[in-house]
């Protein structure tokens, strides 16, 4: 937990939250009851593992005080999205059909970033390898958790401006097209559900709130 500097460092309990004893003397609560973790962890074991994720199963206590199990999906790479918007506004956008679901859909450009590459370094490879686009200037749009019932997922949201074309790169994995929409567009397609992806809604809420 981050405290203010000058504050004691030692929480101390009380009804209605977790309080530590700031420079003054008075004390400053830091932690409501509902913030405080409710779960008990006694052992964990790994049950499945590939290059991008790790599948572990933890024996619990439940906050209701009974015995449970809890699974977590470990993303072995942070997610990257980009919204890269050109000189006219408009948003480049790619498609590709995503075999979990089953369906094609509509994104911004998306890929991962290992535990030993910058965030904004994978947006750059990443933006490249999809569309082919070099971006002049950067700007990072937030943070978010994508599924965090399940998983551990964090994912970096960039917008990129200053747009110069060049020869995309796909990976073996990817069958991609692009097509360029304007803000309204983009918004039109998350309010009917053709953007369904939630980085993607994430970026383009986050574009517009920025502008």
């Amino acid at each position: 937990m981050g405290l203010h500097a000058g504050w004691d460092s030692t929480p101390e309990s009380r009804g209605g939250g977790v309080f530590v004893a700031a420079g003054d003397g008075n004390l400053r609560r830091v932690m409501g009851d509902f913030q405080i973790n409710p779960w008990w962890t006694h052992r964990s074991r790994e049950v499945y593992e590939n290059d991008w994720i790790l599948v572990r199963e933890d024996a619990v206590t439940r906050p209701d005080g009974t015995p449970g199990i809890y699974g977590v999906v470990h993303f072995k790479n942070r997610a990257i999205g980009i919204v890269p918007v050109d000189d006219e506004g408009r948003i480049h956008l790619v498609g590709q059909f995503r075999y979990p679901l089953n369906r094609y859909s509509w994104e911004i450009p998306e890929g991962g970033c290992p535990n030993d590459e910058k965030p904004l370094a994978a947006a750059q490879r990443e933006l490249l390898e999809e569309t082919g686009l070099v971006a002049k200037e950067w700007r990072l749009l937030g943070t978010a958790h994508l599924s965090n019932s399940i998983t551990d997922e964090e994912a970096f949201c960039f917008l990129a401006t200053g747009l110069t074309q060049r020869a995309a790169r796909p990976e073996g994995t990817e069958k991609l097209e692009n097509q360029l929409v304007t803000l309204d567009e983009a918004l039109a397609m998350v309010e009917s559900g053709e953007i369904s992806d939630a980085l993607s809604i994430i970026g383009i809420l986050r574009y517009l709130r920025s502008i």
